[in-house]
This record gives C-alpha cells, structure tokens and sequence, in this order.
C-alpha cells in the first residue's frame, strides 16, 4: 500500500511513501504520520492511498501520530479546494483547516490527579483531626481534583495519601478538559414563540435540511443552490432565535451545525445563547467554541470534543468554518458581511464562501444572516442564486430607534476648535443618566490623539516604517504605529531642526480623549472604554460586558467590537461620535461599510420597552451612506450603489484579484510591478472580460519597511483566473529582495 502524503514544509507536491505491514488498515486518508525526508523527520497528513507508485525506492512511514484521523476526507476535499482557489501552496492551506494545537506531536489531553471516595465497608476508620476535616470535605464532594481538595483543605498530599492508605480514597490521573465556559453558571432557556416572518424564514431553511442533494455541486463556486439563504433581518429581528431553531432540526436528524461569527468579541454572548438552548432535554449536546483567544489546551480540548461527536454544535470565528463536524447538516454564517472573515494571511480565504464551498460539498444547508448584507451577497440573492428571506419588522413590535443626524459643522465657533460632544449628544446623554438608563458611544479609532502636529512648521509625527502618522496613546505616553506596532516617546519641542517649536500639539481624537472628555463632563456617570487597548487580559470582554448588562455601567465606550451583536434591553441611545471617519478612503467599498457600521451601531438602541434614539455627528451629513443608514434603507443604498459600481465592472458584478508586489526598495519594486504587467499581458490575453488597472503604489505605500506596488485584475470567471494566476506566479521571475502577494477576492486595497 502507497500513501501520498502532504508535507509541513511548502514543496506544493505529494509524496509517496510505503505503509509498512504492522500500519496496514492503520493509515487512511486523513491520518497524520511521520515520515523521513532526507536525513530529517518531519510530519505531514495522508491525502491520498494508492496501489502502485511512479518512484522506484520508496521510503516507509515512520509512524502514525494520533489514534485517529484528524482531517477528514470531507474536509481534505475543502482544503485541495482552498489551495486551488486562492492561489496557495497545498500544505499550507492544509495547515489553516488543522489548528497547531492538534498538529503538533506532543499535544494531547490534560490529565490531573483525582481523589475519589471509596465504599465504605464497615466503621470508619480512627482519623487524626486534620485527616477528619480532609474526609468531612471529600464525604460531601465525593470525587474532586487533589490540587482543589489540598487548597479547600489546607493540607499537603502527604496527609491525603494516608486517607488513601487506609483504603478509603483512591488517588489517580484521569483527563480534565479544558473548557474556557467552565465558570461560567448558564440558565437553560426554551424556545420562542415566532412572528409570522420568523416562522416562513425557519419552515423555509428546515424544508431545505430536509431535501436530498439531487446533484454533485461539489466546488461550483459560480453555480446557484437553492440550499444557500439569505436571511436579511433588521436588526433586533429575531434572527437568532431563527438559528436556534434550525439547529435543534439539525440535531434532530442526527447532524451537527457550525456557527461562524465575525469578532472573537461576539463569542461570549452567542455561546451563552447556544449553550442554555442545548444543555438539557433530548437535543442536549456539547457546544465547541473554536477562537484565536482560546489557549493552546483549551483548542486542542474543544477541536477533539467535536471529533470525537461529543460536541455536535460549533461556535467560532473564521477558522472554524474547517471544524471536523460530521455529518454536517447546518452552516450558520451570522453578520455575512464583515470583513474579518477575510483571512489576511495566505491561504487568503474567505470564510463566507468557504461555508459555501462546503455546504455544497456535503450537501449542507448555509444560512447568511445580516442586517446589512454584502452588496455580492444581495446580488446572489436577487439573481436567484440564493434563496431571500424578509424579517422586515424587529421581534415582539418593537420600533426601529429615530436616528437623528447632527451637522458637525454647525457647531464649530470662530477661533474654537471642534467639539467631541455636540450640544444635541451632550444633552440626550444627560438625560439618560437622569432615567437611569443607558447609553453607548461608538468611535472607530483608539488611541487619545490621531496625530501630533506642529502649527509653525506643518511637521507631522510619522512612523519610519509606515506611510501613515502616529496615534498618541496618553495612558502609556508613546506615539505608536497601528500598523507596524512602532512606538516612541513624544517629542517635548517639534523634532524639525530648522523650527524646534515647543507649542507642537495633537490634533484628532481617539477613544481614550473621548473617554476623558465624558469623565469631565460628567463626573459622576460609570463609564467603561472597550478597544483592543483597554482589553488587555482574556476575560475583559466578558466582565465588562457582563457589568453593563447587570447596570453597575451607565456608559459603554468603544470602537467596532461594539457595534454589533450585542443585546442590552436598557440601551436608549446611541451616540455616533465621527460617523464619516472612513467614508473618504481610497476604497470603492467605503460607502458600503460606512452604511454597515451605522445601521449595526444604531441596531444597538431600543431593544427594550423604551424607543431607542440614535444621533450621528457627521460633517458630511447629506452622504448616501448616511443618510440611508438613517432612515434604515438598506435597498435603497443598495439600488444606489449599484449604479456606480456597474460601469466599472466592481463586485458584484465581477471579481477582484489584488497582486501586490513588495520590496525594501522602492524603485525595484516599481520596476517588478511594471515587469509583472507585461508578462500578465502577454499570458492572460485569453480572458476577454479582463480588466487590468494598474501598476500603481497602494493606498498605503510603505507597511512594516516595506514599499508596495499592486495591479488589480477585474474578470466575472474568478475560478479560472485563479488558476492562470497560480501557473503564472511559478512562472515569473523576480528579484530575491522583491515578493508578489496574490490575494483573491480582496476586502481590503490598501
């Protein structure tokens, strides 16, 4: 017997390799063996198991890691899938559906020594008075971890031991999981009575569960499927309790479901939800979370619980699309529009269509839910390609929050510089405190200050290693780089030679001057800052939202981990501080995520008894994205969009594959790109749709040292431009200091 197996290190080819007789029936495609190669060992995964072998010679496995296969042949077909689409190297799209914290050799569970009380036969034996405080505690608990029974306890183990010697407890090692939710005390919860719209969007997607696949639609990427939805829901329009739903029809056919959210920060919330609804009656089952903030234990914990179908409902962000559920019979793509699905290293996935992908491959029903759905996916829906569903209305009748639109510019005084707060968010916020309800204020930028500038002389603080300024952290007192992660002190005079002005001042605001600023205005409200600088420890997220969701906050400031998702009944308002920040970036798609963030930021108000109030502070307030985003008109920005985006053949009505070419050296770089589009020219003049736009400098020009120049390739037949590409970046030479990043269907051209 042959088995092909894929290597760790990037070689982008199988190899083969004999199973030798005592592995025989042991190997299977999935299984994770070690191999010699060359006067290494080195691991890898069986992809493939054949008969004969083109190569003379061939070396034997050394070993099989694991006692089961840990990818399966499912998933296998995905990964060979995502290396095809997505221009990468075999074994490296087979590393991103298998955590290092299952790969790895040593990895494996936990196991701790427990202390279990044993039948008594007889009177109990004469105890010294430390040995009766040990058995009094035992007795009660019955079986418990020694390192817990010594510390309740105080004693040492020796003193245990001796319980143990006396026949009355047993001492052994036996595995302790490690569950990240283990603290946590989780209310069982029944279903919801629905709305009507709720109710045909559910009979819809459970009709589909039910229907046998009556095709192969296996990697179709480009084909339509009547088993793929869009759920485009208001916000606050009961789509989850839809989720849950689907899912027990899911566990009750005897299959598993994967739920993908965008931000590691929704997890705690969305696995309380899940958790409650599955942790009793018939349909009870473990719920994984899979998530970069989960220690290495803990994913190796959750990865196998799902393997092993103890934990048949996973939770998680974009890795978790690779989770080995199986059967698989629901894929929920929750908040399908954002943009930290898009994995921004290679393979450069996109976890929405790898759910897709997927369903189609083991005939899976996928549910996208949003209120503001990507302008591809809506695209898909109105073509036919997905099947639409309307939940119009919010649950239980409640209203959609009056969002009111302040004209920044009206509030600017000669000789003053801009207000954070304008007089009409200064008073709606007083006057929630005065109710004693609650608010949250949304700005899309950390730090105290976006810059340091000098009024004499115009120098700006820059980063050496970024085209972009400094933002000012006050806390920490450094000027840092929030691409490259650069900091420094903050010069006391202006760092120009010929100008040394010492009244040299910040300009721009972030969320730390935001939170000062409330502090002073007013004293007495309880107010929490949430962005990546405040979070610092593992559980902040949890404990702070935790706070505000028992009322110990009046105030929750934040950036975008707050601007969705999120469910708190006694928010009344919300606060937009810069609502256009983004909207003038050298992006097609600025509009679109401007209109998202607003809608979801405003869907955070009057989900409770009291009609939400939403006020924007724009100084540019008659945009379309905003003004849409007011009147909650997500068609009509969609209608709106389209027509600017059809002349220029923009998705959704063609693909994008973004080529990057970076280097130290800026005019070798620029050399490469203008090489590159001669040979792009001459081995792609096939393509008839194709749109080639550039060389030119990104957005951002210099990132982490590294000047950077992209061509952009427009065409409507993506699969088959991925595969030119793919041949053509084998093909092409560069310089060695020069690298090429080919990134298919961008989110970012930066």
């Amino acid at each position: 017997m042959i088995a092909r197996v894929t290597l760790e290190i990037a070689l982008r080819k199988e190899f083969d390799y004999l199973v030798p007789p005592e592995m025989e029936g042991l190997v299977e495609v999935g299984s994770r063996v070690q191999v010699p190669f060359g006067a290494r060992k080195v691991l890898g995964c069986v992809t493939g198991l054949a008969e004969t072998s083109d190569y003379p010679s061939l070396k034997s496995i050394v070993k099989i890691i694991g006692a089961q296969t840990l990818v399966t042949p499912k998933v296998l077909r995905l990964a060979k899938w995502i290396g095809e689409y997505y221009c990468c190297a075999p074994e490296i799209a087979l590393k991103s559906v298998l955590p290092e914290a299952v790969r790895h050799e040593k990895a494996g569970w936990r196991e701790l020594l427990y202390v279990r009380v044993l039948p008594l036969s007889g009177e109990l034996p004469k105890l010294s008075k430390r040995q009766r405080e040990i058995w009094n505690i035992l007795e009660e608990r019955r079986e418990l971890p020694l390192a817990e029974l010594l510390d309740l306890a105080e004693t040492t183990s020796a003193a245990v031991r001796r319980l143990e010697d006396k026949g009355l407890v047993t001492i052994a090692p036996e595995v302790s999981e490690r569950d990240p939710y283990a603290r946590e005390h989780i209310l069982p919860s029944q279903s919801l009575a629905m709305n009507p719209a709720q109710g045909a969007a559910l009979a819809a997607i459970t009709k589909a569960m039910d229907a046998r696949p009556d095709r192969d639609r296996a990697g179709k990427k480009d084909g339509g499927d009547s088993k793929v939805f869009l759920l485009h829901g208001v916000t606050g329009s009961g789509k989850t309790e839809v989720y849950l739903q689907a899912l027990a029809h899911a566990l009750e056919q005897g299959k598993g479901a994967i739920v993908l959210v965008p931000e590691i920060s929704l997890t705690p919330q969305t696995v309380e939800r899940f958790k409650a609804r599955f942790s009793h009656g018939p349909l009870q089952t473990l719920v994984a979370v899979l998530h970069s903030h989960l220690s290495a234990g803990e994913r190796h914990d959750e990865w196998h619980k799902i393997r092993q179908g103890r934990a048949r409902i996973v939770i998680g962000a974009r890795s978790a699309i690779f989770a080995p559920v199986d059967p698989l019979g629901l894929v929920i793509v929750d908040e399908e529009h954002e943009n930290s699905y898009k994995q921004e290293e290679s393979p450069r996935y996109h976890a929405r269509d790898v759910a897709i992908v997927r369903g189609q491959m083991e005939g899976a029903t996928v549910v996208l839910g949003s209120a503001t759905p990507s302008l591809e996916s809506f695209y898909n829906a109105r073509k036919g390609k997905y099947a639409l569903l309307d939940l119009p209305e919010r649950a239980d009748d409640k209203k959609m929050p009056v969002v009111r639109v302040v004209d920044m510019r009206q509030t600017v005084r000669r000789g003053t510089s801009i207000p954070i707060f304008s007089p009409q968010l200064h008073e709606a916020i007083a006057r929630r405190l005065d109710a004693g309800e609650q608010t949250i204020l949304f700005l899309n930028r950390r730090g105290y200050s976006s810059s340091l500038q000098c009024p004499l002389c115009g120098y700006v603080a820059g980063c050496p290693n970024c085209s972009i300024s400094l933002t000012y952290h006050r806390q920490e007192q450094r000027l840092c780089c929030h691409i490259c992660g650069h900091n420094q002190t903050v010069p006391k005079t202006c760092p120009n030679e010929k100008c040394r002005n010492p009244e040299i001042r910040f300009a721009g605001l972030g969320t730390q001057k935001v939170e000062e600023t409330l502090g002073k205005l007013f004293p007495h409200a309880r107010i929490k800052r949430m962005d990546s600088d405040a979070l610092k420890r593992k559980h902040d997220f949890r404990e702070i939202l935790g706070q505000f969701r028992a009322g110990k906050l009046d105030v929750l400031l934040g950036t975008q981990m707050i601007a969705k998702g999120l469910h708190f009944p006694n928010v009344t308002l919300v606060g937009i501080i810069y609502a256009d920040m983004a909207l003038h970036q050298p992006d097609f798609r600025a509009g679109e995520r401007t209109f998202q963030l607003l809608t979801q930021v405003a869907g955070r108000a009057g989900r409770g008894d009291v009609e939400g109030e939403v006020i924007v502070q724009a100084f540019t307030p008659f945009h379309p994205a905003i003004q849409f985003a007011r009147r909650h008109d997500f068609v009509g920005f969609y209608d709106q969009e389209m027509e600017f985006r059809q002349p220029l053949r923009y998705p959704p009505f063609g693909r994008i594959a973004l080529l990057t070419l970076r280097g130290r050296n800026e005019e070798k770089v620029a050399f490469s790109a203008a090489h590159l589009k001669k040979e792009l020219d001459q081995a792609l003049s096939a393509f008839r749709d194709l749109i080639i736009a550039g060389p030119a400098p990104a957005p951002l020009l210099k990132a982490e040292s590294f000047y950077r120049h992209q061509i952009m390739l427009r065409t409507a037949r993506m699969s088959h431009l991925s595969q030119a590409l793919a041949e053509m970046q084998h093909r092409v030479r560069l310089p060695e200091d020069v690298t090429l990043v080919v990134d298919i269907d961008p989110v970012d051209l930066s």
